[in-house]
């Protein structure tokens, strides 16, 4: 595979230019939680294999490098639940990305949150980035000599007017029946998972209203959610690039990337790993979709599996070097 590209990047120029017992049921309003046409979903994993499978093909390309792992949370490390406050990560995952952790730098890119996702997932050898990489944890290694995290902010001055859209999406929807408002500080996610079908359109055009003249903000949707979120040209792939510099990778020619996520806005940081054409973009899926990632998981309990091999052939590469060095 051909080396990373080269990017110069300047940190000052990145601005503005619960261990779970409970069992939980997937939320199968969630079009990416149906059941998929068979034959359709055959012909897509053509193009799209599956990442357990081909995994010795995948590590084939890992070998003598350093290889950096980035998530997403929802529908990746835990699954997509009805009440989005209950989406919590089983043991079995959290024990699995923790030995992930141990061996290969590991960062969490999600929509929610970073004070959230990391309040779920519960380990601190992972670096943490919420709002669609507009909260980003330091990774340990870029902390201060006192240990603290700080955090790269790009849109920070836009908290006052994000707290007011809050304020008023509140006041807007606070009648429609099942709506959820959650604050990830950079991003407001307006849920509807529980509004009625027959609301829903309404319920998009009442958030659309709020943001209609504030050319400042833009709206995206993820599943069964609409987010407000501040128009700047960031997104997870930018956080990703970000979190490689940081980790002094950015130049490197021998780190291969490996992001697996479900949604939407993963595809950003999959284009730029395919772009630079070293590592693996991995998406989600159990229904044929349209995507930039080269393999595919089927859903969190195959996520699981990948990471298990991932953590067990990295103690296996391990053995074997100090097999080669008796």
């Amino acid at each position: 595979m051909a080396k990373f590209l080269s990017r110069d990047i300047n940190l000052m120029e990145f601005q503005i230019s619960h261990s779970n017992k409970q069992k939980l049921k997937p939320f199968y309003d969630d079009p990416d939680s149906m059941l998929p046409d068979v034959e359709a979903y055959a012909s897509w994993l053509l193009k799209h294999p599956s990442a357990l499978n081909s995994f010795d093909c995948i590590m084939k390309e890992a070998k003598g490098k350093k290889v950096v792992v980035f998530l997403d949370y929802d529908g990746t490390l835990s699954p997509i639940v009805e009440d989005p406050d209950k989406a919590f990560m089983s043991t079995e995952m959290r024990a699995a990305l923790r030995e992930v952790a141990k061996q290969f730098p590991t960062s969490i890119i999600s929509g929610r949150s970073r004070d959230k996702v990391k309040e779920f997932v519960q380990l601190n050898n992972v670096c943490y980035a919420g709002s669609h990489g507009l909260d980003i944890m330091q990774p340990p290694k870029s902390r201060d000599k006192k240990g603290n995290e700080g955090a790269f902010q790009p849109a920070k001055l836009f908290l006052p007017a994000i707290q007011e859209i809050s304020m008023e999406l509140e006041h807007k929807i606070r009648e429609t029946q099942g709506s959820k408002i959650e604050d990830n500080m950079f991003c407001i996610s307006v849920h509807y998972r529980k509004v009625p079908p027959q609301d829903q359109g309404n319920l998009k055009e009442k958030v659309k209203s709020v943001v209609e003249n504030r050319p400042e903000f833009r709206l995206t949707e993820g599943k069964m959610v609409i987010e407000v979120r501040p128009s700047i040209e960031w997104n997870k792939g930018d956080a990703l690039n970000y979190l490689l510099h940081t980790l002094g990778f950015s130049n490197a020619d021998d780190v291969l990337s490996l992001y697996i996520g479900d949604d939407q806005t993963d595809e950003d940081a999959f284009k730029v790993i395919a772009g630079k054409r070293e590592g693996f973009p991995i998406v989600v899926s159990s229904i044929p979709k349209e995507t930039k990632a080269w393999y595919s998981l089927r859903d969190p309990s195959e996520v699981l599996a990948f990471l298990l091999r991932l953590a067990k052939w990295n103690k296996s590469q391990a053995s074997f070097l100090q097999l080669d060095y008796i």
